[in-house]
């Protein structure tokens, strides 16, 4: 069964990997029996079965309640359903405002023409055009001071004024060594936003003088996306790359129709359940070319009071006239890995864009690119995409150390998919054998005795978040695939990110790393768009002679080796390339889901 949110399409199945996705908003149905509010509330139903004592049974999937106006409400039809849902939630306070009464409730729902009649609903057709006016003349003040915002679930007054430095970066606080930052986060103390990044900011002049770009991404809002870039930039050609079909797709256009600059290249998705989840940018400026590989959405509720992350190239220059194809190569081979990706699509539209990378020398670039692209992959292929290729990656490049089953892996991410009925499945038998993959010694070697630690927001996590139970919609895990796989729960760990003051930021950041015992070294560490799905990173098939992923998704792996000496393995490079990179990152305390609380863990970083 399909259905579509603010997050895009998703299917409930056996084979549910999608990502990203917030339940639908219903639409208005007069036969359609009253929400109540701890049903609306459980946004998030990873620890269903952990909590039994706090937390009631969930249904299918949270949704939540309508809007209780009755007027339509004047905007553009834009996106897909459950898009126009959320504009419309987003366009409405009441939605949000602090859990009316009961009472209450009864007393709107009669003005939607639901049930629950009383005398005065009777004398409806009277008494209806009076009521309608009034809520006409006080509805437009309330949809202008939500304007400009995501709704917030504490209500308008929530909202504070943001300094008017909010969106100017300061430079000089910035990482240019190992060009990981955090996105800003509105309702957070100013010193926890030094040295983040806000995508106006990412579009700004500072960093060039753009010419075109390229927005690689699975949710869009075209119009507020056009409005983060600057005035002198907003005309500037700029092609979607998206994943959407049939009803959707057309949505999508329709929204840019007033945009003459911006033009569309569809991702071929052959594989049922697969999602064009990748987010890039490609910015094409007079002074060079910039790659910007990043885990928000393009649309504003993702760029505010959530955790995000990316990672920024470096400004590449253009290549004297007459090089050859293979000169600018970085030497983890960026540049080749970025080229067979664009290739991948197989799209016209991305075709001059291919030709100006190659024009450009991308050599500084230190991280490594890990992309999936959807198909069947025999042979060397296998290792091109998903898993396999990190599972190479660190099989050639990274360091081993001793004891190294006693270093744990942490995953961390915003969606889980259905990885069969056990840990043997999927799990263990795969991704597991590729995260403790440690230098060509590592291959097999501590894959069970290694720890695997899952970072997975709890539903107290997200009640508490400075969305409320609202950020729970950006993660979804549905509750028939969590029944299936109670086993998986034993790995979950709280979000917890105190260094940086993002603990009440739901993370829609994903994070794959190892570390050492007491969390004070890193041996390898990965920023990307995948979740914990095997759409997203691959499976085997065919007595593991075949890979098999669905989706586009996209990331950068950071080794130390390719930030210090060639072929300098040892725990000082460890340690200084966990003192100079992942101190920017900081965001890790880990508790287990549990009834009683386990003494929590040091912090990472």
């Amino acid at each position: 069964m399909s259905q579509e949110s603010q997050h895009g399409k998703w299917t409930l199945s056996d084979s549910d990997d999608d990502d990203n996705l917030i339940p639908p908003t219903p639409p208005k149905d007069t036969n359609k029996a009253n929400v109540k509010p701890e049903q609306k509330a459980n946004a998030v139903n990873t620890v269903l079965n952990l909590k039994p004592k706090s937390e009631p049974n969930r249904e299918n999937n949270v949704k939540f309640q309508p809007s209780l106006k009755t007027e339509n409400i004047s905007v553009p039809h834009m996106g897909s359903e459950a898009r126009q849902a959320a504009h419309f939630n987003e366009s409405d306070p009441v939605k949000y405002e602090n859990s009316p009464s009961h009472e209450v409730k009864r007393k709107r729902e009669p003005d939607e023409g639901g049930w629950n009649l009383s005398s005065s609903d009777e004398e409806a057709p009277s008494s209806a055009p009076k009521v309608k006016p009034k809520q006409s003349r006080s509805s437009p003040p309330r949809k202008k001071t939500q304007d400009t915002r995501p709704p917030s679930p504490h209500g308008v007054s929530y909202y504070k004024e943001e300094p008017s430095d909010f969106f100017e970066a300061d430079l000089s606080a910035m990482n240019n060594s190992y060009r990981f930052y955090l996105n800003k986060v509105s309702g957070i103390d100013k010193k926890y936003n030094t040295g983040a990044l806000h995508i106006k900011e990412i579009l700004s002049p500072m960093f060039g003088t753009l010419k075109e770009s390229v927005q690689f991404n699975y949710c869009f809002d075209i119009p507020w996306m056009v409005q983060q870039y600057p005035p002198e930039f907003r005309t500037k050609p700029v092609v979607i790359v998206h994943g959407e079909k049939r009803e959707s797709k057309a949505r999508l256009i329709q929204q840019a129709q007033p945009y003459s600059h911006i033009r569309f290249c569809q991702a071929k998705l052959d594989i049922a359940f697969g999602t064009h989840h990748t987010k890039m940018m490609l910015l094409w400026y007079e002074e060079g070319f910039r790659v910007i590989i990043l885990t928000s959405n393009l649309i504003r509720a993702d760029w505010y009071q959530k955790t995000q992350g990316l990672w920024m190239s470096p400004l590449y220059p253009r290549l004297p006239e007459g090089s050859p194809e293979t000169a600018g190569e970085s030497p983890t081979h960026f540049k080749r890995d970025l080229l067979e990706y664009l290739r991948a699509y197989r799209a016209p539209e991305l075709a001059e864009w291919i030709d100006r990378i190659k024009e450009h020398d991308l050599s500084e670039t230190r991280i490594y690119l890990i992309g999936s692209t959807p198909g069947r992959f025999q042979g060397p292929d296998m290792e091109k995409w998903g898993h396999l290729k990190l599972r190479k990656l660190l099989s050639e490049n990274a360091c081993p150390v001793q004891n190294m089953e006693k270093w744990p892996v942490i995953g961390q991410f915003s969606s889980i998919g259905s990885m069969g009925l056990d840990k043997t499945k999927w799990l263990a038998a795969e991704f597991q054998r590729t995260l403790t993959t440690l230098g060509k010694a590592g291959n097999s070697l501590g894959s069970a005795e290694t720890p695997l630690l899952l970072v997975y927001p709890s539903v107290d996590d997200v009640r508490t978040s400075l969305e409320g139970y609202p950020a729970g919609g950006s993660l979804p895990y549905s509750i028939q695939t969590a029944q299936k796989q109670l086993w998986l729960h034993s790995y979950f760990h709280h979000w917890r990110a105190e260094t940086s003051g993002r603990s009440s930021a739901m993370p829609h950041i994903k994070i794959y790393t190892r570390a050492s015992p007491d969390f004070s070294q890193l041996a390898w560490f990965l920023v990307t768009s995948a979740n914990l799905s095997k759409a997203a990173w691959g499976a085997l098939e065919k007595n593991n002679t075949q890979m098999m992923v669905r989706s586009y998704e996209l990331g950068v792996l950071y080794l130390p080796s390719a930030f210090l000496t060639k072929g300098v393995c040892n725990h000082v490079s460890q340690r200084k390339f966990q003192n100079k990179v992942m101190t920017t990152v900081s965001l890790y305390r880990y508790r287990r889901y549990t009834e009683n609380l386990f003494e929590e863990l040091n912090e990472l970083l």
